[in-house]
């Protein structure tokens, strides 16, 4: 009996002790909220604690409140709270350089890019014009364009206008003429369109260098200014960290010294170009870890883009017959950069989009790859797949990267290019979501729009921004809400390697967290465009949202 009253006694003395002790200080609190952890168990909390730029605790109202004080507590009301977002694949230094471009996405005509060009030439007297946006198949006419009018335009000034995918581009005769490019010349993946045997200005992948390399390059000044206007946009949408998908390493080093200087507040996933300067750089150094900075593999280029046709396919385009597009290099390069990678431990990231592309790629991992490996090669896009060669994912664990509103922005003209039967491998987002279990989601800006809602609401609903096709493109592909914030947060996370550090919201992560105005994985399909970022945290720090 004396021992049962002793620890009754104890026990209340034990509670007396905490309603007494006084509460931890931490940086910052937020409370009232419908936190979506996405752990293990895909938990729902109400309140957290930040200190030091990481999750210090999570929890109830209750227990956070009173174990915890704090200079800057933030009620949000019931309002939705996720992990910041990760973009898993974009190009965050050309989307901020772009912003000081002409915008050509939307264009209903040529006329009407060439108008948009006079008026961005009226008020930047820069030394050449820059553009991009543009995409023949929105047009009536959908062929591609000449050059005719911009060199009635603009005969003595250069102008370089880039595709809406970055896999095609015209120039007007000045910028040929800089470029000393008088004739077609014969490039290995690219080709310059011609017609009647002259010059059309249209250059498809590679050819783009021949002229590309005309342009005076960006200055360092130009990088900076290009990242302000990046992570300014990306934290206002409630990205927190960005995979920068074929970078120069001349770049990365600008990056480096920002992250140095905390100037840096976005965190970049940063993969090489394929260029021989490129992996001589990431031999010497290594890995490279920083604050906002992780440097370990490189972006390869297997072919184009099917709205250039110049996607690598393995029988003929069905809107043009003897024509299957292209692969980039040889493959020789592909099986050697492989080797190069795969020996030194570092990630391969390559684009593929045809069926054809894919299937080389994928049997090139598998010669690397043993069954059982952690390396976490992607293939970016994997968008046209045969059907006998999605198993190689699930063998070789090869991650699936993919952009699901390249699906919805495809839809109306994708099934010309490629037949009824091919469609079906085609953006088949939950057949490779089968192969491996988890895929890494993205947005592909500046080729798309910047906004990871519309990411969502194209994985979900399979639908464009007009609300087509009526039921949906392909639904038996569409992924659930839970899956595409996962593909968004943790899965994003673990692609990069990463994920022990954020994509969760759990105590030892860091504090990379955004409030939403509406819940995701709760609001009407048709609102869901809808979506606000009220607050954009990066390790803690408030980077959006007043």
């Amino acid at each position: 009996m004396k021992f049962k009253q002793l620890t009754v006694f104890a026990s209340l003395f034990s509670l007396s002790m905490i309603g007494c002790t006084t509460p931890e200080q931490v940086d910052s609190i937020i409370h009232n909220g419908k936190i979506y952890t996405v752990d293990s168990s895909n938990s729902i909390q109400q309140a957290l604690a930040v200190k030091d730029g990481k999750i210090v605790a999570i929890g109830s109202n209750d227990e956070i409140l009173k174990q915890f004080a704090a200079k800057n507590i933030y009620n949000v009301e019931g309002k939705a709270v996720y992990p910041g977002f990760i973009d898993g694949h974009a190009h965050f230094v050309n989307y901020g350089l772009t912003q000081q471009q002409v915008d050509l996405v939307g264009s209903k005509s040529w006329e009407e890019i060439v108008e948009r060009v006079k008026e961005f030439a009226q008020k930047h007297p820069n030394e050449w014009i820059i553009g991009r946006g543009w995409d023949q198949n929105l047009w009536e006419n959908t062929a591609f364009p000449t050059n005719n009018l911009l060199n009635e335009a603009f005969p003595d000034k250069p102008v370089f206008l880039v595709r809406v995918d970055g896999h095609a581009a015209i120039a007007n005769k000045k910028a040929l003429d800089l470029a000393a490019i008088t004739k077609p010349v014969k490039v290995i993946g690219g080709e310059f369109i011609t017609q009647n045997g002259k010059l059309t200005g249209v250059l498809i992948d590679n050819a783009i260098d021949e002229v590309g390399k005309a342009i005076p390059r960006e200055t360092k000044d130009d990088i900076i200014k290009a990242v302000n206007i990046a992570q300014k946009n990306c934290f206002a949408q409630g990205l927190t960290t960005i995979v920068d998908c074929g970078t120069p390493s001349s770049i990365v080093d600008i990056f480096s010294e920002l992250s140095d200087k905390k100037y840096l507040k976005m965190g970049l996933y940063v993969m090489l170009r394929d260029t021989k300067e490129d992996l001589e750089y990431l031999l010497k150094h290594g890995i490279i870890k920083k604050d906002r900075l992780h440097v370990r593999g490189m972006k390869i280029m297997a072919d184009g883009a099917l709205g250039s046709r110049g996607a690598c396919l393995l029988h003929d385009y069905s809107d043009q017959p003897q024509w299957k597009g292209f692969l980039l290099n040889t493959i020789h390069h592909y099986d050697s950069v492989a080797n190069i990678l795969v020996q030194n431990g570092f990630q391969m990231n390559t684009h593929a989009i045809g069926d054809s592309a894919n299937r080389m790629i994928l049997s090139v991992y598998a010669k690397y790859l043993k069954a059982d490996n952690d390396l976490r090669w992607r293939v970016e896009h994997a968008q046209v797949v045969h059907p006998n060669d999605f198993k190689y994912f699930a063998q070789y664990s090869i991650i699936p990267s993919i952009q699901p509103t390249h699906a919805t922005s495809d839809w109306s003209w994708a099934g010309e290019r490629l037949g009824a039967e091919r469609e079906k491998g085609a953006y088949a987002y939950k057949d490779l979501l089968k192969q491996v279990g988890w895929v890494t989601l993205g947005t592909d800006f500046p080729v798309e729009d910047i906004s990871p809602f519309k990411t969502f609401y194209a994985s979900v609903v399979r639908k464009d921004m007009n609300g087509k096709p009526e039921n949906g493109y392909q639904m038996e592909n569409a992924l659930s809400r839970e899956t595409t914030l996962k593909g968004m947060t943790i899965w994003g996370a673990k692609a990069i390697f990463e994920e022990k550090e954020k994509g969760s919201l759990e105590p030892g992560k860091f504090a990379d967290i955004i409030v939403l105005d509406q819940d995701l994985m709760q609001v009407a399909e048709d609102k869901i465009l809808n979506t606000k970022v009220v607050y954009t945290f990066k390790k803690g720090e408030l980077v959006h949202g007043k």
